[in-house]
This record gives C-alpha cells, sequence and structure tokens, in this order.
C-alpha cells in the first residue's frame, strides 16, 4: 500500500524519477572521482533539464511565473532527487514562496526571477563560528550608513558560494545605544568590495559545491538590498529553516530507498556457504528494519507536509517538520550502515554508491538545525501543547 498521492503528484515523482535515475546517477562516479565536478557541457545540459522539468519553480506563485506546486508533491519530487548522490541534483536554484512575501518588485527582479530563470545562482550566508544551529547568536552586523548598510562580520559554511554570484545574507542591526537589534536580511552581490573569502575547507563529501567562510570588512550594501520589512528577518529565515528541514527529510527517505533496493539486489547474488545471504536471518533483520524504518519516516515527512497544505497551525507544522527532519535523517544513517555492512568490502569502495551515501547522509543530522534542536523543538512543543495537541487522540 502506497501513500494517497494524486495523480498529479505521481505524475511529478515519476518525472523526478526519470532524471534521476536517467541523467544524474550515471555520472555519479565521474564526480567521486573528479573532486565532484562534471564536464561542462554534462552539468549545463542537467541545468537546463532540470528548469524545462520545472524544478526551480515549484515553489513560485503563479503570478510570478511558477507552478505553486503542493508542498507535498514538492517534496515527492525531491525524494526521488535524494536517490542521487555527489549532490548532482543541486545543478539548479529553486525560488521560495517565502523570497516573494519577503521581496519587493524590485528585488524580485533584480534576484529572485534570474534566479528562477538560472540566470542568477544563490548561496545562503547565515552560520557563524559561534551560531549554529542557534541562529539567534549571530554577531554579524549591519549599520546603516546614509543610504547604505556596512556589514562586518564572518560567515562560516556559505554553501555553494564557489558557484553564486549574490548570496542571502543574515545580519543583526544594532541599536543606536550599540545593543544588539533586529535581525535582517540582506542580498550582497559576491563581487561587492569587502568580501574576503578566509578558508574552502574539504568536507567528507564529494560535492563540486564548496562551503567557503567568508570574512565582511565594511562591505558597503544599499538600503534598496534589504529584504523584507523592519523586525522581519527571523521571521524568514525561520521560513527558509523549515523549508530546508522538509526537503532533507525528503531526500533521507530517497537516498534509503535506493539504498534498501541496492542491498535487496546484492543480498539475492551474493552466495556465501552456498547460498544467497538474502536466506540468511541476520541479513533479513537488516532488509526488515530499514524497510520498517523508511516506511515511517516517509510517512512522517508525507503527513508534515500535507499539514501546511491543508493550512495547518503554522506552530504545529514548525514542529512535525522538525519530527520529520530527525526521524527522516537518522533513519537514513541507520539504514547506510547496514547496507555497507550488507555488501561487505564492497560496501566500503568509492565506486559504490553506499560508501559516498554513508559519507554523504551524516551531514543530514547537523545543517539546517541538528539532531538535538530538533529534539528541543519538539519536547518544547510537547511541553506548551500536550500529546493530543501535537499528534491527536
Amino acid at each position: 500500500m502506497a501513500y494517497p498521492l494524486s495523480d498529479a503528484a505521481k505524475e511529478w515523482q515519476e518525472r523526478a524519477r526519470l532524471f534521476a535515475d536517467c541523467e544524474l546517477i550515471p555520472h555519479e562516479e565521474t564526480a567521486e572521482f573528479n573532486n565532484g565536478e562534471l564536464p561542462p557541457a554534462v552539468y549545463e545540459r542537467h541545468k537546463q533539464q532540470a528548469q524545462e522539468l520545472g524544478f526551480t519553480r515549484m515553489d513560485a506563485p503563479l503570478d510570478q511565473g511558477g507552478l505553486a506546486l503542493p508542498l507535498l508533491t514538492q517534496v515527492v519530487v525531491w525524494e526521488q532527487l535524494g536517490r542521487v548522490t555527489n549532490a548532482l541534483c543541486w545543478c539548479m536554484s529553486e525560488v521560495h514562496q517565502w523570497m516573494f512575501d519577503a521581496c519587493n518588485a524590485d528585488q524580485i527582479e533584480r534576484y529572485i526571477q534570474p534566479m528562477m530563470h538560472g540566470a542568477r545562482r544563490e548561496c545562503y550566508a547565515i552560520t557563524e563560528a559561534e551560531a549554529g544551529s542557534d541562529n539567534t547568536a549571530i554577531r554579524t552586523t549591519a549599520r546603516r550608513v546614509g543610504d547604505d548598510y556596512l556589514i562586518d562580520g564572518e560567515k562560516w559554511f556559505v554553501t555553494s558560494a564557489n558557484k553564486a554570484d549574490f548570496m542571502f545574507l543574515q545580519a543583526v542591526i544594532p541599536e543606536e545605544d550599540g545593543t544588539s537589534g533586529q535581525h535582517a536580511l540582506f542580498f550582497i552581490d559576491m563581487d561587492s568590495a569587502g568580501i574576503e573569502m578566509l578558508d574552502s575547507p574539504l568536507f567528507g563529501h564529494t560535492f563540486s559545491s564548496h562551503h567557503p567562510t567568508y570574512r565582511f570588512n565594511s562591505v558597503r550594501v544599499p538600503a534598496a538590498n534589504r529584504i523584507g520589512a523592519s523586525g522581519s528577518g527571523m521571521d524568514y529565515t525561520r521560513s527558509w529553516f523549515r523549508r530546508e528541514r522538509f526537503m532533507i527529510a525528503a531526500r533521507c527517505c530517497g537516498a534509503a530507498a535506493r539504498l534498501l533496493d541496492m542491498a535487496l539486489d546484492f543480498a539475492k547474488q551474493r552466495v556465501v556457504s552456498g547460498h544467497p545471504i538474502s536466506e540468511y536471518q541476520m541479513i533479513q533483520a537488516m532488509l526488515a528494519d530499514s524497510l520498517t524504518e523508511l516506511w515511517a519516516a516517509r510517512l512522517m515527512t508525507y503527513e508534515a507536509a500535507a499539514m501546511q497544505d491543508r493550512g495547518e497551525d503554522i506552530a504545529l507544522i514548525h514542529t512535525h517538520c522538525s519530527m520529520a527532519k530527525l526521524y527522516a535523517s537518522e533513519m537514513a544513517n541507520r539504514v547506510v550502515d547496514r547496507v555497507v555492512q550488507i555488501f561487505g568490502g564492497r560496501g566500503y569502495m568509492r565506486s559504490n554508491a553506499a560508501q559516498r551515501f554513508y559519507r554523504e547522509l551524516r551531514v543530514d543530522r547537523i545543517w539546517e538545525g541538528t539532531s538535538e534542536i530538533q529534539r528541543i523543538i519538539i519536547a518544547r512543543s510537547l511541553l506548551k501543547r500536550g500529546v493530543e495537541k501535537v499528534i491527536g487522540k
């Protein structure tokens, strides 16, 4: 029995599955053994195909040329794209509904529309050395000087900055007396004077998208590049985090599904002591646990997305989103560990997708809010509302 998706959602699911399986997955090993890079012509073809398939504008409103797809439909798309290693599905930029809510017409014309149509590429400068999951601890400042702001501070893990031409940056605007003030978001062009790359560290995965550290030395940004109304910066950041957590959960489900398919095929073919290892109960237990946990994570993720489509209380959606991200990311890590074990030595080879997933899935328990932060969000919601209000009777 499958989750009851609409016919339209199933069509999008199949579209994304074909793109992942036929266009992206065949190039995984090329990326793995070439620092994450693909030949430029291949990368550009993937980018163009993603554009033509509509993946870049799934969440954009209709009056802006978007598709305004239900969140559940978008989740099933990203679940299929999660079947791919080496971040090859990051070949595109994707605009979000909150951007159109936050930005004025000028900003939409200069940044969001070009991003949706593949003419511009973004990155997010939010995390700092002492402000990771707790983004309220941000110390980067934006000081108003005439018609501009001067940005000073340091940002870590600015994912895909090496491919971007502008960034969304979060900063604090100091009050007149020097105390901490409101959080604000800004558009900052990557070629602005005063932006200094301090480091571009290597990570456990092999992605062409890097995660550099930047220093902002009195970077002058026009006031016209401040996003949203006064005091709304954290609201839009929360919207961004909530969406990213949904899609991490979705991609983790997609990764686990592919891993389980791989393990099942291998277990049926691998013969030890005259029998396929699929006949051995310890292998069967690992497969059974993986299937059960995948199904639970998928149901949780789908239903959380459906809650948003139904327009339920945003605070409850935020809680269910954290539950989905927590469970799906930890589920995928357990699944990949079992699958590597089922493959044995073959599972530790970089040519095996299980080994790549083993490295790549680990970060899903960290970024966009660690598992520990998700537990705090869930527990606080439970303490405030009780069991029935959070998950029903």
